[in-house]
């Protein structure tokens, strides 16, 4: 773990907080350190929800130090992409519900964190783009692919072809982000949505999310099968149990997240 990189757990919610000033960029420690910190949240059955934010009141993340690549080593280059693209699809693979609280500026690398996360809350004053055409680079660590998948080909293509920043209000209309925040209230609101994933069972989370994310790679043919198989291994886990017999019983539910 990288002190870049900050963990808090306030009950079933992991708070992981990018520190390095004054733009809180990528460090390919960081990076190292984002992938192992969420593999261990994995194996944490005590963890429900994942939220990132960053530190301070101007950026969230201004994505890679571009010092990094100043003298065209193409070593370099393929190492940064490796690491940048682990880190953010270990996120985006993370069992439990992932929250990016958008605090400030999320610039290339810095906005591909919050795509790889499953929801997005911006707060007013915050601008997002994914700028690295304008100098001779593009986005590496899913930016091409999960922009595009959530807003669309047209608006992905402004974004990152005409380079293009959006305001938050902005990027909430063409669904980059689902909330506008006003300045300072990111992680209260990102808290607050993380505390409602706690009413849910972890393992009925973890397998919607699979079955949500499927539709990326496959066809609803290959989906909806494996939607009826999912939901009948539920019926193996001692959280299904609980759940429908609190619901019965009109007591809240006892997650053991097995």
């Amino acid at each position: 773990m990288s002190a870049q990189l900050k963990l808090e757990k306030q009950g079933h919610i992991a708070i992981v907080t990018m520190s390095n000033p004054p733009a809180n960029t990528w460090t390919r420690d960081t990076l190292v350190g984002l992938k192992e910190l969420v593999n261990e949240l994995n194996a944490d059955k005590n963890i429900y929800s994942l939220v990132i934010t960053g530190e301070g009141e101007k950026f969230f993340s201004a994505g890679a130090d571009l010092n990094v690549f100043a003298d065209g080593d193409k070593g370099v280059a393929a190492d940064m992409s490796r690491v940048f693209g682990e880190a953010f699809e270990t996120l985006s693979d993370f069992r439990g519900v992932s929250i990016a609280a958008i605090n400030g500026f999320a610039m290339g690398g810095g906005l591909e964190v919050a795509l790889a996360c499953d929801i997005r809350i911006a707060e007013a004053q915050a601008q997002m783009a994914l700028p690295e055409a304008k100098v001779g680079l593009l986005p590496c660590a899913g930016g091409t692919q999960n922009l595009s998948w959530l807003v669309g080909e047209g608006w992905a293509k402004r974004m990152i072809l005409c380079g293009e920043r959006l305001k938050a209000d902005k990027a909430q209309q063409i669904g980059l982000v689902e909330e506008v925040v006003e300045q300072g209230k990111a992680l209260e609101a990102a808290l607050e949505l993380a505390k409602k994933v706690e009413d849910q069972s972890p393992v009925a989370v973890t397998a919607c999310k699979a079955l949500i994310q499927k539709g990326r790679t496959g066809t609803i043919n290959s989906a909806l099968p494996l939607e009826r198989e999912l939901f009948v291994t539920l019926f193996d886990t001692q959280d299904q149990k609980e759940g429908v017999n609190a619901f019965l019983e009109k007591r809240k539910a006892n997650w053991v997240n097995g």
